[in-house]
């Protein structure tokens, strides 16, 4: 994730990547174009058919079954333009040359669409499992609490098969309705135990402890015991495994108490018009208090009459990017919902979001809503 206090990946990490795969599915073209050079020149007595025929194999390795057919179809286009202008046709190299293309050309895509079915069989079994693994500690947040209408949603990214560390929850106990969203830094089975650390502090605690900084001091402590033992974060990622979280408090009165420890804020839709609850305070997230001073924490209240509507979410709904790199305008899609029930309200949310998208998601999602009605 990539909130206000949260490291973003190494610069250039991600497009030194994409560079590298680019340019290794450029070689089969480069070779083809040599290979048109070499025969277009003085230079044509060199023999290259080997060269040519070897480029729809390498595109495999790099490409899936378009970009073989493609290099396959430069690589024939070569042959019959080199055949042509040096008059070659008629003579067996022509002709060997030309089936042995073909030959490789047909179980190079054969290979590349085998290995591209296996390759996404696996992965769908493996995101189907980490899927799984994820509703064990994610269950949705009942429809009424007290007061509130809610409703949650969580989607998973679309870049791998990694279980995500995206949390939230909502509990009706004695002090009103408490609710947490958090995001645990990077993925994987260490984002998951961190994940269900600090959820299982939350739902014990909510029920008896009446300061909301307290239940926040139980999640932190649950996620300093689980850093603590061997084995359950690598040495690599301990210095910087930290959770961002947000707890919020609805008693009977009309507000809505919050305690965040570097989430994003939460937005409220009231009258039309969506207006984020920033904290005076900015606190640092569970995991890294040794590195912040500053005053002690304490929960801080913000209007929500009857009527209003509060979303609280994860970064991974701000900071999705559609193909011009403009993040989601998340409180204009939240105005421009017409108005419905809290489920209604999330299945369009994510409509809009995956339109900007085009159904591509670089980070999990998490959103809950809830509604104050007149009871």
């Amino acid at each position: 994730m990539g909130s206000l206090v949260r490291s973003p990946p190494a610069p250039g990490a991600d497009d030194h990547g994409r560079f590298v795969i680019t340019l290794e599915q450029c070689v089969p073209f480069v070779i083809a174009l040599l290979v048109l050079a070499i025969e277009l020149t003085p230079a044509h007595f060199l023999y290259t058919g080997p060269f040519l025929t070897a480029t729809p194999a390498l595109a495999a390795l790099t490409m899936g079954p378009r970009g073989t057919m493609a290099t396959a179809g430069v690589a024939l286009t070569v042959s019959v333009i080199t055949a042509t202008y040096n008059e070659a046709w008629g003579s067996d190299q022509v002709y060997s040359n030309l089936a042995g293309l073909l030959l490789v050309s047909a179980a190079s895509i054969t290979t590349s669409n085998a290995v591209r079915t296996r390759r996404q069989s696996e992965l769908d079994q493996i995101r189907r499992i980490a899927s799984a693994a994820q509703e064990v500690i994610l269950r949705p947040v009942p429809a009424r609490l007290g007061p509130l209408r809610a409703a949650s949603t969580y989607l998973a990214a679309e870049t791998g098969a990694r279980i995500g560390g995206d949390l939230y929850e909502a509990v009706y106990t004695r002090y009103g309705v408490r609710l947490i969203v958090g995001d645990v830094r990077g993925k994987g089975l260490h984002a998951v135990r961190a994940a269900a650390a600090v959820l299982s502090a939350f739902r014990e605690a909510v029920h008896y402890e009446d300061d909301l900084v307290e239940v926040v001091d139980h999640c932190a402590a649950a996620l300093r015991r689980e850093g603590a033992v061997t084995g359950a974060v690598d040495e690599d990622d301990q210095v910087e495994e930290f959770v961002t979280v947000l707890v919020a408090q609805v008693p009977d009165t009309p507000v809505v108490q919050l305690v965040n420890r570097g989430h994003p804020p939460p937005l409220v839709l009231s009258h039309g018009k969506v207006h984020p609850l920033l904290p005076t305070s900015p606190l640092p997230p569970l995991g890294l208090e040794g590195f912040f001073s500053g005053p002690p924490a304490k929960a801080e209240s913000y209007p929500f009459a009857p009527g209003d509507r509060l979303l609280l979410y994860t970064d991974g709904v701000i900071e999705a990017r559609n193909r011009d790199n403009g993040f989601f305008p998340l409180p204009e899609a939240m105005e421009a919902v017409h108005p419905c029930t809290p489920p209604e309200f999330l299945h369009d949310l994510h409509g809009r979001l995956m339109h900007h998208t085009e159904g591509w998601l670089a980070d999990d999602v998490a959103m809950v809503v809830i509604d104050r009605i007149d009871t």
